[in-house]
């Protein structure tokens, strides 16, 4: 009997039915052992020396490939084909070494890249042994992860109380956000202007040109500076005396972009299908592990952590095959094209992400609408990667005035033939792409007239904040991280709440930037790019043999204590005067009056300061306690703030101040009510940042519960409020979720009755998941229930093993654990008979005595 693990149940099912009953597999449902997240699970003081732990779900796991490995001839290990998979693979050999199941076992390690028969039956014929110089980097990758995250969270919660974690690259990837953020903050547009003219030469149609020189000089960018100027230059092509002094006309290619790698991928779903980077990769790995189809599950995509670009020869032999069927001959080049990676830090092991087969066309499969989406597009790149380029004529027309002191130039682009573009363009992050104009026909050397003058004004943009694509593609081009990483890390910035996302763009929360100000200026080595991008260089030398993990290790743990150990020394006033320099162009901007911006506004006479509180920094007077003026530190001076603690100003009703307060479960409004004992308090919910909350909002949020009106069948009242549970609507002790907490402040009383019948109408029944189809004429579904999702034919639920993805279960899977159910039934066993009397319980038993 052979044995093969694998990490997932799905891909462990697909691997069973190519490979045929000689072989068992199973899941190991990805990494058995982990560090423990605790201090001491990377000991330096013992070189390193590792503590690695199975937790108790792994625990079975393990039990279970242990228990087949006994009986068994052979052990493959068939994780994916990645450093992470090496790795996974050593955790298991190693788990199995010290149960000693191993004994006349003969081990292999073979790796697919795609989950096809041919794909896995040919990895079968090619075993070899774990690569322990893959399996090296991942330690010391997951040992320097661990030495900066357990090293420096510590010193931050020390130093900045309200500050969650530090990290290795998550810090980096902070960093770069909060400088874009300064860059724009310190920008200040400049205005200019342009000026541009119809033009007519002879019988031509009018051509728009752009102004390049203007009393003698080229023009730049910026060169006209305001109307005046702006002005005179349109007068002065008005009435100039025009030439054409050159027409001149350039073929131009534009070649299709290489298939996807992950983080190309990650760029354009985010681009194209608005996925953030977790989304796209959870996408893409149920398109790599396969989907039924004609009742045989086939994985649609090769494996999706892969920096590679190009493609196996047998797959660009098929895709010119599709090109020339589909397209023609003419839009398949004569010569296959071939790629290399531009991408610090390639490892170019793998292929390109593609189609396991281009005949699937995305039209022909019925995916969901995710995974249909994805497919599709990773289907179009690739198959546009091997097409002919598409070819342009790209024309420009120089114009000059007689005495050649003004000049204009007009540019236009025809495309001759579509080539690649037939079926698929590159989308961008922050640029216009350049439509197609035509120029009119016109003679070198002819006389041109201006029929009309246009002068726009315009003002300088500063830089865009960074989207997940645009921020993928900087963490890339610094060579910080791997892309199959930075899915988790943009993930743990949001989850920390260092930054928030506004129109898809992230913007940094003030407790982001002050981490990455102290960590700027107290650990600048460390949020470095080129540091941070070295030590990735170093650990790919480890990953090639060309380095000692242990000696990268030291050496880079004998500098890092020593710079923790001096920041312990720093008392807190150094810190946050540090901090308050750093941060001083988003707390404290200039004022136009040019008056002191730290200047206290309460008192007239304190300066403000970073000050730290249990829930974070913010600003106050260091008159403090006869100040008590503070804000937060993203206010200015000129928005209304009450004098106290969070204050946001005064409940109209009441007379009383609004506060905005931060308790154990997150933050919330409070005001006092006169005569009553305890204030009135209202939670923020999901969607409103605290940091934009004013008055305002305050008290509509504080006016909650509301009442919609009476219910029309018992005229007893239904309100709407927010609960524990987010926005509701309520009537006697039915309660109905609200999609949004808008909806609270809007609903009416006919969409209130509604909701709440259809909640009344759901509430306790199973809802179906899936329809498999129908058996012997009666319907058998996927169900939600109380304990878990289970099948349901006839009178009959048969619940779905803990390792069955409801998602991925077939009718004739589910018919064969309905049947099992069903002999379970009939075989229930005979009650015992009641003893005809109960045994008299047990006497206790005396105390021995003691002896003397």
């Amino acid at each position: 009997m052979n044995v093969i693990v694998v990490e997932s149940p799905a891909k462990a099912k697909t691997i069973g039915k190519y490979l045929g009953k000689d072989y068992e597999v199973l899941a190991s449902y990805g990494h058995v052992r982990d560090l423990p997240p605790k201090d001491g699970s990377v000991n330096p003081d013992d070189d390193f020396a590792m503590k690695w732990e199975v937790d108790g779900k792994s625990l079975k796991r393990v039990k279970d490939i242990a228990d087949a490995v006994r009986g068994a001839d052979r052990l493959v290990l068939a994780t994916d084909p990645d450093r992470e998979g090496e790795a996974i693979s050593w955790h298991l050999l190693e788990a199995l070494t010290k149960r000693r199941v191993l004994k006349d076992v003969e081990v292999q390690r073979v790796a697919f890249n795609a989950i096809t028969k041919s794909a896995v039956q040919e990895a079968m014929r090619h075993p070899r042994a774990i690569d322990m110089e893959l399996v090296e980097a991942y330690l010391a990758r997951r040992a320097l992860d661990y030495l900066v995250g357990f090293t420096l969270s510590p010193v931050l919660w020390r130093k900045l109380p309200g500050a969650r974690s530090a990290g290795r690259v998550q810090s980096v990837a902070l960093r770069i956000i909060c400088d874009r953020e300064l860059e724009i903050e310190k920008f200040k547009d400049e205005e200019y202007w342009t000026v541009d003219a119809d033009i007519v030469s002879g019988s031509s149609s009018p051509f728009r040109a752009k102004l390049t020189k203007f009393d003698g000089k080229k023009l730049q960018k910026l060169s006209i500076k305001d109307r005046a100027m702006a002005t005179a230059a349109a007068s002065a092509v008005e009435s100039a005396s025009l030439t054409i002094a050159s027409v001149e006309a350039k073929p131009a290619r534009r070649n299709p972009p290489a298939p996807f790698t992950t983080s190309t991928l990650q760029q354009e779903a985010a681009r194209k299908l608005g996925f953030n980077a977790q989304r796209t990769m959870r996408t893409a790995q149920k398109l790599y592990e396969g989907v039924n189809i004609g009742g045989e599950t086939v994985g649609l995509i090769t494996y999706m952590r892969t920096d590679g670009v190009e493609m196996a020869p047998e797959a660009i032999n098929q895709v010119r095959d599709v090109i020339s069927d589909r397209y023609g001959s003419l839009y398949s080049p004569s010569a296959p094209r071939k790629y290399s990676s531009k991408q610090r830090n390639a490892q170019e092991a793998h292929e390109a992400i593609r189609p396991t087969s281009f005949t699937r066309a995305p039209e022909d499969l019925h995916l969901d609408d995710d995974q249909a989406r994805l497919y599709e597009l990773i289907w179009k790149r690739a198959v546009a990667s091997q097409m002919e380029s598409a070819r342009f004529e790209r024309t420009s027309i120089d114009i000059e005035s007689a005495d050649k002191s003004l000049a204009l130039r007009a540019t236009g682009s025809v495309l001759l033939f579509d080539g690649f573009l037939t079926l698929y363009q590159e989308g961008r992050d922050d640029e216009d792409e350049e439509g197609e104009n035509r120029l009119p026909k016109v003679e070198s050397g002819a006389n041109a007239e201006s029929k009309k003058t246009y002068s726009d004004q315009h003002f300088t943009q500063p830089p865009p904040r960074f989207t997940e694509a645009s921020l993928v593609k900087r963490l890339e081009e610094l060579g910080i991280g791997r892309p199959s990483t930075y899915a988790s890390t943009l993930t743990v910035l949001r989850d920390r709440e260092y930054v928030r996302m506004e129109k898809n763009r992230f913007i940094p929360e003030d407790k982001g930037r002050v981490v990455t100000a102290f960590l700027e200026n107290f650990f600048e080595r460390y949020v470095e790019y080129d540091f941070t991008a070295g030590l990735e260089d170093q650990l790919d030398k480890v990953s090639r043999g060309d380095l000692d993990w242990k000696a990268l290790l030291r050496d880079f743990w004998a500098n890092f204590s020593g710079d923790v150990e001096k920041i312990g020394e720093l008392r807190i006033g150094e810190v946050l005067e540090a901090l308050n320099e750093a941060l001083a162009p988003h707390i404290f901007p200039e004022k136009e009056d040019g008056s002191d911006p730290r200047l206290c506004p309460s008192c007239n006479e304190g300066r403000l300061s970073i000050r730290l509180g249990k829930f974070g920094a913010f600003l106050g007077c260091s008159n403090y306690p006869d100040c008590k003026y503070t804000r937060p530190l993203s206010a200015t001076d000129d928005e209304p703030v009450a004098e106290g603690d969070g204050a946001l100003g005064v409940d109209p009703e009441s007379g009383e101040t609004v506060y905005l307060k931060d308790g154990r479960f997150g933050a919330y409004v409070e005001v006092a009510i006169p005569g009553e004992e305890k204030p009135k308090r209202s939670s923020i919910p999901k969607g409103w940042s605290k940091d934009e909350l004013d008055l305002a909002k305050a008290l509509k949020l504080l006016s909650l519960p509301r009442l919609v009106g009476s219910h029309p069948e018992d005229n007893e009242p239904i309100e709407a409020g927010l609960g524990r549970y987010g926005p509701f609507v309520k009537h006697g002790r039915l309660y109905a979720n609200l999609p949004n907490i808008e909806e609270v402040f809007e609903i009416g009383l006919n969409r209130a009755v509604t909701v709440l019948a259809e909640k009344k109408a759901t509430r306790g029944a199973p809802q179906a998941l899936k329809e498999l189809g129908d058996h012997e004429g009666e319907p058998v579904r996927v169900m939600s229930g109380r304990y878990g999702p289970y099948i349901k034919y006839k009178k009959i639920n048969a619940t779905l093993p803990k390792d069955a993805d409801p998602e991925t279960i077939d009718l004739e899977t589910a018919m064969k654990l309905v049947a099992e159910k069903e002999a379970k039934g009939s075989k229930k066993p005979a009650r015992r008979k009641t003893a005809a009397k109960k045994k008299a319980p047990a006497k206790k038993k005396a105390p021995a005595k003691k002896k003397a």
